[in-house]
């Protein structure tokens, strides 16, 4: 996330944040700005406030884990390797709680004794944090271990701060009513699911569980109207499946590619098809409102509605040369286009990647060669940087052309005055040459 830059899509109408690789690292809006609390892994109390500073102003609160216990957290010193560390601790929470305009909070597993945790929590309370949220399991023990209850409600006795209860999912809650029950065994002001929310999220409503059928089918639309990564999709609604993971339905989950195929295993066909049609409906209004000159979003890349018109730019002088010679002049990295085709009609459009970003024309071209041009005029003239186009000023690559193509008509000149040189050299040797054999023929 400390490398992620925060885009607005206005074609999703969500708030993306985007890794280097181009990879939507947290995605979300505005329906749930008031309610979602970014959790991140860290072990470095700078890099950490630079996380909470990204991701303020899209969210309810900023939640630091330090219950994880899996390795891939532990060995980088983050999750459930903090807990030895409380200086560590202190600073990490120190800092967020005095650089971010929204609400810290934390997570920790419970210590060896009752007393350490109880100190533990008593010193992240005096960081000012707003609640602390207490896995009631130790950090080598896992779901199959029962949560100690009784650890959780001396720490929410010990302090004055809202204790959110955590680790109940298998043994203790598997409906709405459980949450009570949880909630009054520990003594909490709060209780935290994982588990028993991504199993069905509807463990959450008073009104009663739903049908995990029904969950998966709002879920996977939710999917479908956000393009989730598939991936992704599949994964949370194999938690769901559980023990019908390998059922048919299960089956055709797992072997679908893509969030389109997903939706055949669910029969929403036209529900994809529709939302697809709407979100592309979406994509044509802001070109034509945004209008030809005027840069929009779609997800992370910035998009124009230009086309490669030849006759507009001189001889062998090209919006891609351009933009080469300015990435070498500024020492980025070198354009690379990302190019597809459409079956409809085969055109072509066209992505370039500069400097970590990615621009390309909304419209789509005869051929490849132009859709990558249409792409590097894209990138072009958001960046402010001429094209080539005839009647621009001239720029050192043209002049560099210019030079160029003087000194090969030069040096084209000088060869061919050369060649003529030459011939007529030979032709007097041949003629000598001739003569002498005529007088020994005599």
């Amino acid at each position: 996330m400390v490398q992620c830059r925060r885009v607005v899509n206005e074609v999703l109408q969500t708030v993306d944040f985007v890794a280097p690789d181009e990879r939507v690292m947290f995605r979300t809006c505005e329906k749930e700005k008031d309610r979602v609390v970014f959790q991140m892994g860290t072990a470095d109390p700078q890099r950490a406030l630079q996380v909470g500073r990204l991701v303020e102003k899209d969210v309810a609160a900023v939640d630091v884990n330090m219950g994880c216990p899996k390795e891939y957290s532990t060995k980088g010193g983050m999750g459930a390797a903090l807990l030895s560390d409380p200086d560590k601790i202190e600073a990490i929470l120190m800092k967020l709680v005095t650089g971010v305009s929204v609400p810290v909070t934390c997570k920790i597993r419970i210590l060896p004794s009752l007393q350490e945790t109880i100190q533990l929590v008593q010193r992240i309370e005096k960081t000012g944090v707003a609640a602390v949220a207490v896995h009631g399991r130790f950090k080598e023990e896992r779901p199959r271990n029962p949560v100690h209850c009784d650890y959780i409600q001396a720490v929410a006795q010990a302090v004055s701060i809202p204790i959110i209860a955590n680790g109940g999912s298998l043994d203790l809650v598997k409906s709405h009513s459980d949450i009570d029950e949880f909630k009054k065994a520990t003594g909490t002001s709060s209780v935290m699911l994982a588990r028993a929310a991504m199993w069905n999220a509807s463990v959450f409503s008073s009104q009663g569980t739903i049908p995990v059928d029904k969950v998966m089918e709002e879920y996977l639309k939710y999917a479908i109207r956000y393009e989730n990564h598939a991936f992704n999709t599949k994964y949370c609604l194999c938690q769901m499946l559980r023990d019908r993971v390998e059922s048919p339905l299960g089956k055709q989950v797992q072997a679908a590619q893509t969030n389109a195929e997903i939706s055949e295993a669910f029969g929403l066909q036209e529900f994809y098809q529709q939302t697809h049609k709407e979100l592309q409906a979406r994509r044509e209004r802001l070109q034509t409102s945004s209008g030809p000159e005027r840069p929009f979003k779609d997800g992370d890349v910035t998009c124009m509605a230009v086309r490669f018109q030849r006759r507009e730019y001189p001889a062998q002088i090209t919006p891609k040369m351009f933009l080469l010679e300015w990435s070498r002049k500024e020492k980025v990295e070198q354009p690379s286009y990302e190019t597809v085709q459409r079956s409809q009609d085969r055109g072509f459009q066209s992505t370039v990647t500069v400097d970590r970003r990615k621009y390309r024309s909304s419209l789509w071209s005869k051929s490849k060669k132009f859709a990558e041009q249409a792409a590097a005029i894209v990138c072009l003239r958001v960046l402010g940087i001429p094209e080539g186009r005839i009647g621009e000023e001239l720029s050192d690559l043209i002049c560099k052309r210019k030079r160029e193509e003087k000194i090969n008509t030069l040096r084209l000149h000088d060869k061919n005055t050369l060649n003529y040189s030459q011939g007529t050299q030979n032709d007097g040797k041949i003629n000598d040459i001739q003569g002498r054999n005529r007088k020994t023929q005599q």
